[in-house]
């Protein structure tokens, strides 16, 4: 395969699920912003959000104040963030443009109509009420993205790029979803334990599907210590570090070429630590420390990839 064929469906890949997770971690927000709390919790919430997703310098570019109303604008519809869920469909489907020929036509005709409704949104949801039906959209979309692609798609090495950018950008919003929201939480969650302590870790669970998951694995109250360790080290949870990085090193073996050996071995590596790895020593050392670090080799297996296979492309 040609390499830029393979960077474009790898960062097709990426932006779809990027908007996926950008919607998810803007959904939990809204969610939790409903709940009773003060100004200040609920500012620094946003703030978190936008720093975790190295988005803050460019939000304060346009804006003097956070608030809910301008964080989320910026997050899901501002043409001028690179990072907003607008510009992550429109990129996705620039790149899958780029290779119509290599997709399926039914892989083509999801992304492009995804496109074409997403330029609609941005006038027909509010950012009131309507907001949530607008992630959920967004979810669903991405949903019916990977679902065509899996049902379509031959197990080529175009298969495999595309499903090894899924699982890399996967891999990490999860971390960046987890380490945002369990600190702004911890406190409460691991005193109180009341009502709004349930539904707040109620809302971190569900915006990674993971609230039904949570009850059939653990079936009991929902504490801190085992969010951390569902969405860390269970290898069955879809969206868990685990789960993904055992996919991004399936699919970087299938594609192997000469010079991949070391970014295989990373990736091996990352694997073997989610797999044999124990919650308690992650929470020993820090969750925030361990998940900084693994955003790290996220970022450095992203760039292995992109010079072992890919080729520098415009449309990021």
């Amino acid at each position: 395969m040609l390499s830029r064929t393979a960077d474009h469906l790898y960062w097709m890949a990426r932006y779809t699920e990027r908007a996926e997770n950008i919607a998810r971690m803007l959904d939990v927000n809204y969610q939790m912003s409903l709940l009773p709390q003060g100004g200040d919790v609920m500012e620094q919430s946003w703030i978190a959000t936008l720093s975790i997703s190295d988005l803050m310098e460019a939000y304060q570019k346009k804006h003097d104040t956070v608030t809910p109303a301008k964080a989320l604008a910026f997050m899901a519809f501002d043409r001028d963030n690179p990072s907003s869920i607008y510009s992550c469909l429109a990129a996705a489907r620039e790149n899958a443009r780029a290779v119509r020929g290599t997709l399926t036509s039914e892989a083509w005709e999801t992304l492009n109509s995804t496109w074409i409704d997403m330029r609609k949104a941005v006038t027909r949801y509010s950012l009131g009420a309507e907001i949530a039906d607008f992630f959920e959209w967004v979810k669903y979309r991405s949903h019916l993205t990977r679902g065509v692609i899996q049902g379509t798609m031959l197990r080529d090495e175009a298969y495999h790029f595309t499903w090894l950018g899924t699982y890399l950008e996967r891999a990490d919003n999860t971390a960046r979803i987890l380490d945002v929201k369990y600190h702004l939480l911890l406190p409460r969650g691991e005193g109180a334990g009341g009502v709004v302590d349930y539904y707040q870790w109620s809302a971190l669970l569900r915006s990674v599907s993971a609230f039904a998951i949570y009850r059939k694995v653990y079936r009991d109250l929902i504490t801190p210590r085992r969010v951390a360790e569902l969405l860390i080290l269970t290898d069955d949870m879809p969206r868990s570090m685990h789960r993904c990085m055992s996919q991004v090193y399936m699919h970087l073996k299938a594609i192997a070429n000469s010079q991949s050996a070391e970014t295989e071995r990373r990736a091996g590596e990352m694997h073997a630590s989610l797999l044999f790895g124990r919650i308690d020593s992650i929470l020993e050392m820090g969750l925030h420390e361990y998940l900084v670090e693994f955003l790290a080799r996220v970022a450095d297996l992203g760039e292995r990839i992109s010079q072992d296979f890919l080729v520098p492309s415009p449309i990021r």
